[in-house]
């Protein structure tokens, strides 16, 4: 059982006063509504779910709240935590980083984008009042959902201090291209994706923006991923799409309401025998409120017979009234209305019908199912609610969708007709063909686009982020039992002392030394030999360095040490004391078709070269653009599977390195080999790469495996770095002591 602690900008109401009258007023938005509808749902009732806590900034005095709102609030389903933010402060954090950086910025204006490191400061104040105000009364249990991009600091603020609560992040706009990303300053950018990536889950409407945000923690922060899972700090952190729905019932339910009905006659006496388009939104530069009144003029002049015959609804939502920027604009747009009453007016008929103020509900959705067209074009858009809540609320499904390109909402609502926002051509020939579009053909497209907001309402959305989250827990939780903690260590050690007889078997890269940027440059270091020589002195082990390398390179680092040395995965060997046995040679004109397709690849791939060896041929790209990289190893993967069918070859993805070799040869069937004629009782195996894998399979509870990782793995343990092998090491040698072990 659990509390819901919903974490947003602003509270979801706000207090309008009227001289002694005090109302509380349902604020507007995408996320209020979505979140109160799953408040109010059946399946929140249902859910382990015990309290659930609304926090964010209120428009109102203290005094209002505790003698006027908490009253008010007993009917409400959840508890109300306000935070009281000083006038000046609330200004720079809202209308200063979050409306005049962040928001153009992740938009795609960058020239509207304002850089003042007063604003980033206000912003970092603010989001830290949060995280000040929240974590006196944070409970183990709390599921925190933290909300857009307001608060995109907040995540990281919770887990310095709350290391275990889970929490959940969900932005509401677009997550941009790392080219668009980066124009921030470096500070500011580490900080934000420093800030996200304290969530557990961070979710987003698109695939697009998912792979924006990976793409960009990847460049900035130089975090691993596969796929939409992050290694960061230690931490598994998920990315993942989450394509916000709507109350859809709440909306088609709509159609039997009396009031909306009465609402319905009325707009349809005062336009009989009329087409309509209707548009609703706020007033913000991204909606193309300019572009699409341009566009609906283009179609008015150039289809001169739809004059009088169509009546364009505009609907503009007041928005950020006290920001200059806004009032010019709104003064912009309703010239531009005047502009095309009057050059299109007659006596009885006027094209655009405009309105500024904020739609009470019925009346919202009496337009929605009167209307024939809905046009919806934005020049960006996170998701873009309106479009759905148009095709839920046409239950007889007549009407036609014409919907941006550029709004989340497209990746769903495939069947409307997407348009270029700022193509005047394109939107007024979509206009064209709405308004003549057969009746069939609408009910057709209207179906499916219904029956997939449907199947992924409201409920389901946030359904889904939460079981996302509590998937996201459940794997972290697998790999920290996984994790080599102090009292593993210890057991390891014990067992180490007690045996009469052991094996170590090491990998090299990555393991015993770092990856260089070059393969000739990872020659041992005098700490690594001192270690290596201490565990050799021992005459109860035998030490085994496995490894990728050819048998000449092992040789001239590793050789003068009383130690058993495997080549390029066990095509070669030499154990302690001998000579090196090569197996049986296999001729290498195989490379010479393997050869120029890798060198293709250097060509196509700045930073990667091609190493050969006597038996294997490898491409690495661990010194490119990370990116381009991994795209190109794909690439490289899949012809050389393509060409490589029917043959002995093998195709391995090792740790940025693509390697072809010889089936059959491989580290899991010459460690099995080495334990089996050593006959140890203790063995401790240690790798970092794909190709150690087969040892861990291989040997299974014969060993006690550790991967150098904190990915998947067959080993029965990780260790999080590279730098935690050596300290491992050579505590083995160590006599055993409790105290060492200490509190654990």
């Amino acid at each position: 059982m659990a509390r819901l602690i919903i974490i947003s900008n602003r509270l979801p109401f706000s207090v309008d006063r009227d001289g002694d009258q005090v109302t509380i007023r349902q604020s507007s938005g995408g996320l209020v509504s979505a979140i109160k509808s799953y408040f109010e749902s059946d399946a929140a009732r249902e859910s382990n779910i015990t309290e659930k806590m609304w926090m964010g900034v209120a428009d109102f005095s203290k005094e209002d709240f505790e003698q006027e709102v908490t009253p008010k609030l007993q009917n409400y389903d959840f508890t109300a935590l306000p935070l009281f933010v000083d006038k000046a402060l609330y200004k720079d954090y809202y209308n200063g980083f979050s409306n005049s950086t962040l928001w153009p910025l992740f938009h795609y204006f960058p020239s509207l984008v304002e850089y003042h490191q007063h604003y980033f400061d206000a912003y970092s104040k603010v989001n830290a009042l949060f995280a000040e105000t929240l974590l006196p009364i944070l409970r183990p249990d709390d599921v925190i959902w933290i909300h857009d991009y307001q608060l995109m600091l907040l995540p990281g603020m919770l887990r310095a201090r709350a290391p275990k609560a889970t929490i959940g992040f969900f932005l509401h706009i677009p997550f941009p291209s790392y080219e668009i990303f980066r124009t921030l300053p470096t500070d500011w950018k580490m900080s934000l994706l420093r800030g996200l990536m304290g969530a557990d889950l961070v979710g987003f409407h698109t695939y697009d923006y998912v792979e924006h945000f990976v793409q960009s923690v990847r460049m900035v922060l130089g975090a691993d991923n596969s796929f939409r899972s992050i290694q960061y700090q230690n931490r598994l952190v998920k990315a993942d799409l989450f394509p916000i729905g709507i109350d859809y019932k709440k909306f088609s339910g709509t159609v039997n309401n009396p009031e909306v009905q009465e609402l319905r006659a009325e707009v349809q006496r005062n336009f009989e025998n009329k087409k309509i388009i209707f548009s609703v939104d706020r007033l913000d530069y991204t909606k193309g409120l300019m572009d699409r009144l341009i566009g609906f003029e283009y179609f008015l002049t150039q289809h001169p017979e739809w004059q009088e015959r169509v009546v364009f609804m505009l609907n503009v939502v007041p928005s950020r009234d006290d920001i200059v920027a806004y009032t010019r604009r709104k003064r912009t747009i309703e010239e531009k209305i005047s502009s095309i009453n009057g050059k299109f007016s007659s006596i009885s008929w006027q094209p655009v019908i405009y309105r500024y103020m904020h739609l009470p509900f019925n009346e919202l959705c009496a337009l929605y199912q009167m209307a024939d067209v809905a046009l919806i074009t934005p020049l960006r858009d996170g998701m873009n609610l309106v479009a759905k809540e148009y095709v839920a609320s046409t239950v007889n499904q007549r009407g036609v969708l014409i919907l941006s390109e550029l709004a989340g909402a497209a990746s769903e609502l495939n069947e409307a007709l997407l348009v270029n926002p700022t193509d005047v051509k394109d939107v007024s020939n979509a206009i064209v063909r709405a308004l003549s579009m057969p009746v069939p053909e609408q009910k057709q497209r209207m179906a499916l686009m219904q029956k997939r907001l449907m199947d992924y309402d409201v409920e389901r959305w946030v359904n889904d982020f939460l079981d996302q989250l509590n998937n996201v827990k459940t794997e972290q939780l697998k790999q920290q039992t996984k994790l080599l903690d102090d009292s593993i260590t210890h057991q390891l050690h014990e067992e180490y002392q007690q045996a009469t007889r052991r094996t170590l078997l090491l990998d090299y890269d990555g393991t015993l030394v770092p990856f260089a940027r070059l393969p000739q440059e990872a020659a041992p270091t005098k700490e690594l030999l001192s270690v290596l020589s201490a565990l050799c002195a021992d005459k109860k082990n035998d030490v085994v360095v496995i490894s990728g390398r050819e048998a000449a390179t092992l040789e001239q680092w590793l050789g003068k040490l009383p130690l058993t040395l495997v080549a390029e995965h066990g095509a070669s060997y030499k154990m302690k004391g001998e000579t090196w046995f090569h197996s049986e040679t296999v001729s290498d004109k195989w490379k010479e078709e393997i050869r120029p397709v890798m060198q293709t690849f250097v060509s196509r791939c700045v930073g990667s070269f091609v190493e050969e060896k006597k038996n294997t041929i490898a491409w690495h790209y661990r010194n490119t653009h990370p990116d381009l990289g991994f795209s190109r190893s794909r690439e490289l993967i899949n012809n050389l599977n393509m060409l490589l069918q029917n043959t002995q070859l093998q195709v391995i993805d090792g740790n940025k390195v693509v390697e072809v070799r010889m089936t059959g040869m491989d580290k899991g069937v010459m460690a099995r080999k080495l334990v089996q004629e050593m006959n140890p009782e203790f063995v401790l195996c240690i790798g970092d790469d794909t190709t150690d894998e087969d040892m861990f399979k291989a040997l299974g509870n014969q060993a006690h495996t550790i991967k150098v990782s904190n990915g998947p793995t067959a080993a029965q343990f990780t260790v999080l770095s590279q730098q935690n092998v050596l300290p491992l090491l050579e505590e083995l040698t160590l006599p055993v002591t409790n105290n060492a072990y200490a509190g654990t």
